[in-house]
């Protein structure tokens, strides 16, 4: 009997090879042929399940944030069935700072696709209308008189990530100012 493939499980192994690649050396480093190789795969499975190499690095980075919005839920849901809006936005917040390992590799990988959207405008068009979720969630959880800093904290998080992954800045400190703001944006009125 035929071994049966799983088509989704040979997606996420391709782009995996992708991140590996895009987290050692940036996304120069993921041709078809060394992702391919990388992978352990010929490089007509890439093309199978991608297409083009424009089209194999913007699908492995969807995989990689469906792949980071899962485990973003699960920490979420660890908070317990109805988390007070300050403790889910916290929550928030913190995923886009890489405070542990998984979180770290994710941001790397980020970090190398946004480089490559600086540098190429074809895939810079192509996510250029990507829905503000990420900014419209911040904003509802956000008291009602502070919702217009919603693109201000996910800035200064982004902001926060680049100086961990440099080093410049501790995780314990990048945290506390994100506890700063938000004591800040909750305090009650008067």
């Amino acid at each position: 009997m035929p071994r049966q493939v799983d088509h989704e499980e040979r997606r996420r192994h391709i782009a995996a090879a992708v991140w590996r690649l895009a987290a050692a050396g940036g996304l120069e480093d993921a041709t078809i042929r060394r992702v391919a190789a990388e992978a352990g795969v010929p490089a007509r499975q890439l093309q199978y399940y991608f297409g083009t190499r424009e089209d194999l690095l913007l699908g492995a980075l969807d995989l990689l944030n469906q792949h980071g919005e899962a485990e973003a839920r699960e920490r979420i849901a660890a908070l317990g069935p109805a988390p007070e809006p300050r403790r889910l936005l916290r929550s928030v917040l913190l995923e886009l700072l890489p405070l542990d390992e998984g979180r770290r590799r994710r941001h790397l990988v980020h970090a190398a696709y946004f480089v490559r959207f600086m540098a190429d405008e074809a895939l810079r068009d192509r996510i250029r209308d990507t829905p503000p979720e990420l900014e419209d969630l911040v904003a509802l959880l956000l008291p009602e008189e502070h919702r217009d800093e919603a693109e201000f904290l996910l800035a200064g998080a982004a902001g926060l990530q680049g100086q961990l992954l440099l080093g410049h800045m501790s995780a314990h400190r990048a945290v506390e100012l994100i506890d700063r703001q938000l004591d800040r944006l909750f305090a009650p009125a008067g």
